[in-house]
């Protein structure tokens, strides 16, 4: 059956296919998938024929948007693949603050420039690369998440194609069921967002740094204090810790990974950093900065370093939970031990996230503690090992797992609770009534029984548990 279209459709065989299959995916560590098409779509309406066209083949349809996923979700067997790198319009409406933009469109790259002219922000991705499709859909874990929330909270409405075809605006008003949907079910959601209108935030006048590097040998003190001390950090401050082994001074002398205690402040000033300053162990402490002036062009650069392109990535992550006394044992090595030069650990505190109720959506599984582990490899040999260290250590940590966040998850390998029981049997009932045929490929995994925990350890039903 052939159709036209203002882009261009490749199918096997045809020049240019094989790199079309793998556009834009920045892990290089990639599964063997490859679709039957793929649709560079050039519009609203291309997407619309497109399904169209899937739908008279027989072949279940699949999206890329900005090729970020870790586990290359888009990237799936005899499918069409939907790519929609040509969608990076944007355009900001003064009366409402909001700004439409495709979900091709870098948070960092593309959209951040353009909203600092205008003297306002939107919460994307740290890495500034990521783009805006996947990072929303998944909930949008982002700058400064603990005091401003997740990104999809800040989604006024969406553009959809649907199963059918059709091109939808849907809001909590228009298409509620397919607006719920698409904040937080990810790769799971069934139709192609086209566009995004996002309520923006007036934009910071200063941002305030304060790190701390530690020794390995004082991780477990650091992040014992740290569990504690965090609620004594006011929600103007994103905080993490990260086990990684970064650029030191000359002058200090340090093999292997560090732990390094970072807030930045939005407009809360030195005195909103204070409690960093009160580490036990601070005087162990190879290098300090603290509450100096910092710029988020500093802040994306080093995101870039430590996210370097071309490499081949094991990733894996959980929500937290549990007494210190036993969780802190447990976590320590996944920052002390890591098993390449360029791999990091991340602790991201949530403290303020689960002290208000989430918003009617998708999204429903959080705790007030995030770890990720981001283990970068650059040859494939690597890959053995990689993946037994990431295994090991969720292994580890399974007993203290609330669930997972689907931006730093491989269902294929771990299917942790994503949604709550209740969201998930909604989204089952809505995808049911959407596409009742099953043309979007959905979640990625072997075995959709046990998709969202499926009575696994590590994937327990906890909704905004504080710790």
């Amino acid at each position: 059956m052939t159709r036209s279209f203002t882009g261009q459709i490749l199918r096997r065989g045809d020049a240019g296919f094989d790199a079309a299959a793998a556009s834009r995916i920045f892990n290089q560590r990639r599964p063997p998938r490859r679709p039957a098409a793929v649709l560079r779509a050039a519009d609203a309406a291309d997407v619309a024929a497109g399904l169209r066209l899937a739908q008279a083949e027989g072949l279940r349809v699949a999206v890329r948007a900005g090729g970020h996923s870790w586990a290359a979700w888009s990237l799936r067997d005899d499918t069409l693949l939907v790519d929609l790198a040509a969608f990076t319009g944007m355009s900001y409406d003064d009366g409402s603050a909001t700004v439409t933009a495709g979900p091709a469109v870098r948070g960092g790259v593309d959209l951040d420039p353009f909203l600092a002219g205008r003297e306002r922000f939107f919460a994307g991705g740290h890495c500034p690369t990521v783009g805006l499709g996947g990072f929303l859909l998944q909930g949008g874990m982002g700058w400064n998440c603990r005091g401003w929330g997740w990104a999809a909270e800040s989604v006024d409405a969406i553009q959809v194609v649907t199963a059918d075809g059709d091109i939808a605006w849907c809001s909590e008003t228009a298409n509620p069921d397919l607006f719920w949907a698409a904040r937080g079910s990810g790769p799971g959601f069934f139709g192609v967002v086209t566009a995004f209108r996002l309520r923006t935030r007036p934009r910071y006048r200063e941002l305030t740094q304060t790190t701390y590097v530690y020794p390995a040998s004082v991780a477990a003190d650091v992040l014992g204090w740290l569990h504690h001390a965090r609620h004594d950090v006011p929600s103007s401050v994103e905080l993490v810790a990260v086990g990684i082994t970064p650029p030191l001074p000359p002058e200090v002398s340090q093999d292997g990974p560090v732990l390094v205690v970072d807030g930045v402040s939005f407009d809360g000033g030195p005195q909103s950093l204070a409690a960093l300053d009160t580490c036990p162990v601070a005087r162990k402490a190879l290098v300090r900065k603290i509450a100096q002036p910092v710029t988020i062009g500093e802040l994306r650069a080093e995101q870039v370093r430590a996210n370097p392109e071309g490499h081949r990535y094991v990733v894996d992550n959980a929500y937290l939970t549990g007494e210190p006394d036993a969780l802190i044992p447990a976590l320590t090595p996944a920052f002390t031990e890591l098993p390449t030069a360029k791999s990091f650990s991340l602790w991201f505190d949530l403290a303020h996230l689960p002290g208000r109720p989430l918003p009617d959506m998708a999204l429903s599984v959080q705790s007030d503690l995030y770890f990720a582990t981001y283990v970068v490899g650059e040859s494939p040999s690597q890959d053995g090992r990689c993946r037994t260290w990431v295994d090991d250590t969720m292994r580890r940590l399974g007993p203290f797992s609330a669930g997972c966040y689907l931006g730093d998850s491989d269902l294929n390998v771990r299917s942790g609770r994503f949604m709550s029981d209740a969201a998930w049997d909604r989204f089952r009932r809505i995808r049911a009534a959407r596409d009742p045929g099953r043309l979007f490929a959905g979640y990625d995994c072997p075995d959709e029984t046990v998709l969202n925990g499926g009575g696994r350890s590590g994937g327990g039903p906890i909704t905004n548990t504080q710790t």
